[in-house]
């Protein structure tokens, strides 16, 4: 019988310095102890230990040159955490913050989110803490060419399939696939967010925010609610947020904010028109991690330095990144009235924010659920590529939206209270768990 403090000790004494990989490892754990307790397979095969150990931590250098001549020397990751379902798949990041604990713990999330997503993928996860931020187009593509070259040793579309996370668009995976092609001398589908003209799928930019707003729409259906006339608060810019803003306004809903490091915009508008959602992808693409000039741009308010969840609103989706709602803002948005907070960043909320919402009865949605349709549109272009075809977007579209209801459907099994209240994290971790504990089982050790 396992206890969890017992074996949280263990997890820390075995990864020291590493907050976000134990926080991750915490929150599953004390989802599924009472599962793997229950259930003497697990036991018997060691499926707590061995789900939280990754197959191998992959670290490299990346030497490279910029525009001035100047080298410099940047680290590179790839976490292969399970392949238990299928090829190792997950996004690379690309940003200062990156260290090997921060690409465990993605890594580990990206494991059960992907089990979720019906499709036959493991889990893994990359990076490099190079900042494309302020680079010119030649030095991110002098440091793509140098990452590849030492990632295609442990890369194939059989074996582990990366794609784009932060930092990481259209851009930078261009030109890794062109260094894999040149090495490799052949198209294969072992990286996913190309462009459409060579091996991309339709859908997949707008994928994550796009299945978000599915999966809240579900979460609503559920409580006898649609999203019509909802207000919205969003966090970040990128291509996530730039989704969710799309399709939470083609669902009847009004977004009224988005965000940077800098401070978060106000929108009592809306931000519901494609000139809008145009403006967000213009703001990306510049590499400078501000909205500020959005507020100027169509007259809106800014707030310096602040996060957007002090904003009265019905439904919050965190989309920036790990750890950005606090407890205090947690705090905030149920003062304001709050309904359903929708973590769309991996981990996006601490562990304080989210014990605040279930104390609370707020419906709480983890983003390894929530946010599990990039990947999932990442999964379908693998298998597009597989079989030399192109769906239109009407079909992925439609793909993704039953592949986000199953998910729902799945955490609502798993996560529904003697109350009648829904524990979206608990589900979502019971049914992830037992997909992959389960073919570890049947595999053997």
């Amino acid at each position: 019988m396992y206890r969890l403090d017992d074996f949280m000790r263990a997890i820390e004494r075995k990864n020291p310095a590493e907050p976000e990989f134990i926080q991750a490892v915490r929150e599953v754990v004390a989802s599924v102890i009472d599962t793997v307790n229950e259930n003497p397979k697990y036991i018997q095969n060691r499926i707590l230990e061995r789900i939280t150990e990754p197959d191998r931590v992959i670290s490299f250098k990346v030497e490279w040159e910029d525009d001035e001549g100047e080298i410099h020397v940047n680290r590179g990751y790839r976490v292969q955490f399970s392949n238990a379902i299928g090829p190792y798949k997950g996004g690379l990041r690309f940003h200062s913050s990156v260290t090997e604990g921060t690409m465990k713990f993605l890594g580990f999330e990206q494991t059960f989110k992907n089990a979720l997503t019906t499709l036959p993928m493991g889990g893994g996860k990359g990076g490099s803490d190079f900042s494309p931020k302020g680079r010119s187009d030649a030095e991110i593509l002098r440091f793509c060419r140098s990452f590849m070259t030492e990632l295609y040793k442990y890369i194939g579309p059989d074996t582990d399939v990366p794609a784009g996370d932060i930092g990481v668009g259209a851009r930078e995976i261009g030109y890794l696939y062109g260094q894999y092609r040149r090495i490799m001398t052949e198209n294969t589908g072992v990286l996913t967010g190309k462009g459409f003209g060579w091996g991309g799928s339709r859908v997949r930019p707008e994928a994550t925010g796009f299945g978000t707003m599915y999966f809240a729409e579900n979460m609503l259906r559920e409580n006898g609610e649609t999203m019509e006339g909802k207000r919205v608060a969003i966090s970040g810019f990128g291509n996530v947020a730039w989704g969710a803003a799309m399709k939470a306004s083609a669902l009847g809903a009004k977004v009224v904010t988005i965000s940077g490091p800098d401070g978060y915009i106000y929108d009592e508008n809306g931000i519901g028109t494609p000139e809008k959602w145009a403006y967000m992808v213009q703001l990306r693409a510049s590499n400078n991690d501000v909205v500020e000039p959005y507020a100027k741009r169509f007259g809106a308010g800014f707030v310096k330095g602040r996060k957007p969840w002090e904003v009265p609103v019905d439904l919050a989706f965190p989309c920036a990144i790990q750890n950005e709602l606090a407890e205090e803002d947690a705090r905030t948005l149920i003062g304001n009235g709050v309904k359903y907070v929708v973590e769309t960043s991996n981990m996006g909320c601490t562990e304080d924010a989210v014990k605040l919402f279930h104390d609370s009865r707020i419906l709480f949605a983890p983003g390894k659920a929530a946010n599990a349709g990039g990947v999932a549109v990442s999964g379908l272009e693998m298998s597009q590529n597989a079989m030399h075809l192109s769906w239109t977007a009407e079909e992925v579209d439609s793909r993704l939206k039953h592949i986000m209801e199953s998910i729902h459907s799945e955490c609502v099994r798993h996560g529904r209270c003697s109350d009648g209240y829904i524990d979206y994290a608990k589900g979502a971790n019971i049914a992830a768990f037992m997909k992959v504990a389960d073919a570890m089982c049947a595999q053997g050790y």
